[in-house]
């Protein structure tokens, strides 16, 4: 008598293929979520270094008005040149600055990184799943009959 229980039989080959799409698919889902997640932290931490970057900007511009002034009035003071000169020279100094700051500030915003690193690895496999689907049906796992 045997009293060895039946040995479960082996999946098909359509649950491999069921179980494999559903695996797929649920790698891309989570592949999405973590793009998402990726994509709303660059944008807080965009979000953050704009409000720094604009309250900076304000408190510097007051500071360098004043500032302005007072290199206007000095100059006029120990020169014989008219107050309009002293403003024209002043200005174009800053004038000049300014364009310096910009021009590196622009540098620095095409530094930073829109695209995250998941939206790449979710193109790959896209690029893989597409592969398999195409290939030749025939299926290298072997199945037991």
């Amino acid at each position: 008598m045997d009293t060895r229980s039946p040995q479960p039989a082996a999946p098909s080959l359509a649950a491999l293929l069921g179980g494999i799409m559903q695996d797929a698919k649920d790698l891309l889902v989570q592949e999405l979520t973590l793009a998402k997640l990726e994509v709303q932290d660059e944008l807080r931490q965009i979000k953050t270094a704009a409000i720094s970057l604009g309250i900076g900007i304000g408190v510097a511009a007051v500071g360098g008005m004043l500032l302005s002034l007072m290199l206007v009035h000095v100059l006029a003071a120990y020169t014989d040149m008219p107050l309009w000169g002293c403003y024209g020279i002043v200005g174009s100094v800053f004038g000049v600055l300014g364009w310096v700051l910009l021009a590196a500030g622009k540098h620095k915003g095409e530094e930073i990184d829109v695209m995250p690193q998941t939206v790449e690895t979710m193109k790959e496999n896209a690029q893989w799943l597409r592969e398999q689907t195409t290939s030749d049906t025939r299926s290298s796992i072997p199945v037991r009959p």
